[in-house]
């Protein structure tokens, strides 16, 4: 039978129309992810460094100064981060060098110019911020030095975006995953030997984030040389805004929806509660990391099949993500919800009581994980309006839950307020893609890891009852291993399907041919 007839009669794709895709977003999160896992172990050893020299007061103090320039930074961004790739992949498809070259213009020229004003503006109201909002009056120079924050922060977030516009994953994952960790934490151990203080470990951050912007304005100039007359670049600035604003509520929530409670945790409550929350989100960050590189890698990808009207394809890529995020995801729940404390216990005794909020927070990121990458598919198809929609209902739910919650329970209750949201986003996501597009994230590839997953359960708790293993990091290490292993043979039983040996057998080539030119 001819391969289109079958294609129509099963209704799935024939591999040579589905497989480049999906081998597309695999090679792109691979190189996104094995940067973002070097960067989350820098930021996981960034943060025993900064928990046991600075406490959980000062640790607070520090994460409340960071978040604050962070979400300064993402105010200052106008939404044009995702503006960059979607229209710098656009108009590179069309060989349009004006176009791009105009949108570079826009991007990073409105984008310096709202961070100096806004990271001026947390500069100037320091005081005032930490007096009133924080009840902390000491707060106040750790405040004005995250106001530096501000422009380097928004202007790295717009280099990384571009150069992703271009479809090059590598040059913002080196950038901002590898030299940007490795320059704080190299800082960090130097003023280690002469008294960490919150406002040093302050300066490390943010000259980390000189070095990467700098690294990623090289690599833009390599992409696209930068070095051409001004006026040849035609600059569509109305076109990029009634894109960008729309999605800019979105991207804010999206991006600092955790950094949100950490902010509330330390006006309704005190500092040692926001540092023992900040150690369980950076270590449920773990089970994101797959997430947000499968993501990163789809968004140029789905904006080419929807602008090919493709739906099939589309619909077989978005089913596909969301299985690999979801088999990504479920081990590394597993894993927190038997070895919550004795993960805690690697930072100080004192972050122990945040295990609870851990475990909810990995459920969470679970939850999240299973409708895939449709956020990133309302993006990329010009839906930011109903991003916009999702993001206010997202906002408003979080805000109420964390005033409920967090004074009776603290760091519990900010993670009971994250996951809630993450139900609700989570329905609205999945609703969405079907009302437009017909499209479920689901197909029967779940049951395999959810099959897994039993299994993995089951032989976790057996560890766990027969050894103890919450009295022993070396036995917690064992029972880690013994659930990842019985978690992964249950999957190969179960059978890989085309595509993950299409991308295995990818991996399998481009290793041998590394290996063989040594």
């Amino acid at each position: 039978m001819d391969e289109s007839v079958r294609a129509d009669v099963s209704g799935v794709i024939p591999p040579q129309e589905s497989d480049h895709s999906i081998l597309l977003v695999a090679k792109g999160g691979s190189i996104v992810f094995g940067a973002a896992l070097f960067g989350y172990g820098s930021q996981l050893l960034i943060g025993i460094v900064l928990t046991r020299l600075l406490g959980a007061e000062q640790y607070g103090e520090y994460k409340v100064a960071v978040i604050a320039g962070e979400m300064a930074a993402g105010f200052a961004l106008l939404g044009l981060n995702c503006a960059m790739i979607r229209f710098i992949s656009l108009f590179a498809s069309r060989r349009d060098s004006a176009g791009v070259w105009g949108t570079i213009q826009v991007g990073i020229g409105l984008t310096l110019l709202t961070s100096l004003l806004i990271g001026g503006g947390l500069f100037a109201l320091a005081s005032p911020i930490a007096q009133y909002l924080f009840h902390e009056p000491q707060l106040a120079p750790l405040l004005r030095l995250a106001g530096l924050i501000v422009p380097f922060s928004s202007i790295t977030a717009i280099l990384a975006e571009s150069t992703m516009g271009f479809g090059k994953m590598q040059f913002q994952a080196g950038s901002r995953s590898i030299a940007q960790p490795v320059t704080r934490l190299a800082l960090l151990l130097l003023f280690s030997l002469f008294g960490l203080t919150a406002a040093k470990a302050l300066t490390a951050y943010t000259a980390g984030l000189i070095v990467s912007s700098l690294l990623l304005l090289y690599f833009l100039d390599r992409l696209f040389t930068l070095r051409r007359p001004v006026r040849t670049g035609r600059r569509e600035t109305g076109r990029l805004l009634r894109f960008s604003l729309p999605a800019y509520l979105s991207t804010m929530i999206s991006t600092f929806g955790p950094s949100l409670q950490t902010i509330l945790l330390g006006s309704l409550n005190t500092m040692a509660t926001v540092g023992i929350f900040a150690v369980a989100n950076q270590v449920s960050t773990a089970s994101t990391l797959f997430n947000a590189s499968i993501g990163t890698a789809s968004s140029p990808i789905v904006s080419r099949l929807h602008g090919q009207g493709d739906t099939k394809q589309m619909r077989h890529f978005y089913q596909t993500t969301a299985k690999w995020m979801f088999m990504a995801n479920l081990p590394m729940f597993l894993l927190v919800l038997f070895l919550s404390t004795p993960i805690l216990t690697i930072f100080g005794k004192e972050f122990v009581a945040g295990s609870a909020a851990l475990t909810l927070l990995a459920l969470a990121n679970l939850v999240i994980a299973a409708a895939g990458v449709s956020d990133g598919v309302l993006a990329m198809t010009g839906n930011t309006p109903l991003k916009l929609v999702n993001s206010a209902v997202q906002a408003a739910l979080s805000i109420g839950l964390c005033f409920l919650f967090i004074p009776r329970w603290g760091a519990l209750g900010a993670a009971m307020a994250v996951l809630v949201c993450s139900i609700v986003i989570h329905l609205l996501l999945v609703s969405e893609m079907f009302v437009l597009f017909r499209m479920l994230p689901y197909s029967f590839g779940f049951l395999k890891p959810a099959a897994a997953g039993v299994v993995a359960l089951v032989v976790g708790w057996l560890v766990q009852h027969f050894l103890h293993t919450e009295t022993s990091l070396g036995l917690a290490a064992l029972q880690a291993l013994v659930l990842l292993v019985a978690y992964a043979d249950m999957i190969l039983i179960l059978g890989l399907s085309q595509e993950d040996r299409a991308v295995i057998a990818q991996t399998r080539a481009r290793l041998t041919a590394t290996f063989s030119r040594r």
